[in-house]
């Protein structure tokens, strides 16, 4: 799962040479905002057949959080 969400992070904010880890966290170590946030989780309901409530978006701060919500779902 890290894997999946590592790779779309990487094609989704353009990254090139960064260090991704569970740690990271995505708007301070990647640069993200929160639209982007917002895009990678409709990418992830989409591809994974499920709907993540908006109220979980504030939960993200690292690549770890998305990673453990997607893996007990």
């Amino acid at each position: 799962m890290f894997n999946e969400v590592k790779e779309l992070l990487t094609t989704q904010l353009r990254l090139k040479d960064v260090e991704i880890t569970p740690a990271s966290r995505i708007k301070d170590d990647l640069g993200a905002d929160s639209l982007d946030i917002l895009q990678l989780l409709m990418t992830i309901e989409e591809e994974r057949g499920i709907t993540i409530p908006d109220e979980e978006l504030a939960n993200f701060t690292t690549v770890g959080d998305i990673v453990s919500y997607l893996e007990t779902r």
